[in-house]
């Protein structure tokens, strides 16, 4: 069998595989919990092929920006927000959305809310992904990121032993923009905000290459490329906001990643004999009711999983699913410190790039604003450590990947 056989081969299989999968979860879903439940769970997987096609990477926008001053991810991610404000914020003003009450992911405005992110901020360039990124690209299938995820666990884990002590430092009461300006003031002040980042990301582009970046043409168009992409990072925007939208309301509030991550370990940790039911954390009423039920009923694990099947299938349909084994002692080095980074930092946060960034600006929260100040703040030192452990890597503005 040639090279390419083979790889059409193992391509058409790993289809198969995950159509079969997503079609077990989503019956698994409905018979188990309910009919919302596996609506969401395809959600995640619809999250997870956008997420692959669109190739829509928080951190290696941010890199790209910070190291080379091109702006074209983070100007999709403007754009992304202001449709996901304007979405939003009549649904959350209103406090319901087609008749069921919906809340935004409205957290406190705290010293572990910028020290969280800015740590997160360093995991991103180390682990080599955000929440969402990690999620997508071990679906597509990078080993290397299987480190990341697990130890993104692991700082999860770690975090929520002490969370209580973060939680008591300085702090102001969770403030939403929505609730305190009214709708129309909100969208205005938001649009205002993502206008001017967008402006200055244009500013320092010209300034350092002259002109704007455009988006690469792609070789295949129309269902073909819906198929197997690649999709723009407009239509990413779009569509991640769209499928938010549909998750607020399903389940009655925004998209998260990390705080299934933080139950994933602390049930494996009570597997080992670990008493985590006895952590501060673990007595809150959400978080035992998560530790006790099976994953098929806590939404955020189902959309996880959805999102790694749903990279998957779209990794197959690209025909670029090939796990390489081949790992270099740094990169799993430097995996393994922004896996611990990433946990820990988000469970201090109130959430990741999803929880916090994407879903608490949409929500109107102060702390989201917050998060994205110091998590930038983080990246461009996690930027600077980075040839520690990427001694070879070469810069690629063109290409904007979850890595």
């Amino acid at each position: 069998m040639s090279v390419i056989a083979a790889k059409s081969h193992r391509s058409n299989r790993s289809i198969w595989v995950a159509l079969f999968l997503l079609l077990i979860g989503t019956l698994g879903a409905y018979q188990m919990v309910s009919l919302n439940q596996a609506l969401l769970f395809l959600i995640g997987g619809a999250l997870g092929m956008t997420l692959y096609h669109a190739s829509f990477g928080f951190t290696s926008s941010w890199r790209v920006f910070i190291k080379e001053r091109r702006g074209r991810g983070l100007r999709a991610q403007m754009i992304m927000l202001s449709l996901a404000v304007l979405l939003f914020f009549p649904a959350l003003g209103a406090g319901e959305l087609f008749g069921n009450p919906v809340k935004g992911n409205v957290s406190p405005v705290s010293m572990s809310v910028m020290i969280g992110a800015f740590i997160f901020g360093i995991g991103m360039q180390l682990g080599g992904g955000c929440a969402s990124g990690t999620l997508y690209t071990v679906g597509g299938g990078s080993a290397r990121m299987i480190v990341t995820l697990i130890f993104f666990c692991l700082g999860s884990l770690i975090a929520t032993s002490h969370l209580d002590w973060w939680f008591n430092l300085p702090h102001l009461a969770p403030i939403s923009i929505v609730s305190s300006l009214g709708v129309i003031p909100a969208l205005v002040l938001s649009f205002v905000l993502f206008s001017l980042i967008a402006l200055a990301t244009m500013f320092f582009e010209k300034k350092r290459h002259g002109s704007l970046e455009v988006e690469p043409i792609a070789e295949t168009q129309g269902f073909k490329r819906f198929l197997r992409g690649p999709w723009p990072l407009i239509w990413g925007g779009i569509i991640l906001t769209l499928l938010n939208f549909a998750t607020l309301a399903l389940a009655g509030r925004p998209w998260g990643v990390t705080s299934a991550l933080a139950v994933w370990a602390a049930k494996s940790a009570s597997l080992v004999g670990v008493d985590v039911a006895s952590w501060a954390y673990w007595q809150q009423p959400s978080n035992a009711k998560a530790l006790a039920e099976s994953l098929w009923f806590d939404i955020t694990s189902m959309m996880n999983f959805g999102i790694m099947l749903g990279a998957l299938l779209a990794a197959s349909l690209a025909g670029k699913f090939a796990p390489n084994l081949n790992i270099p002692k740094r990169s799993i080095i430097a995996a393994v410190v922004g896996g611990l980074l990433l946990g820990y930092g988000a469970r201090l946060a109130y959430g990741c790039n999803i929880g916090a960034y994407f879903s608490g600006i949409a929500s109107g929260s102060l702390h989201g604003w917050l998060w994205l100040i110091f998590a930038f703040i983080g990246n461009g030192i996690g930027v600077k450590l980075r040839p520690m452990f990427f001694p070879n890597e070469r810069p690629q503005p063109e290409k904007l990947t979850g890595c």
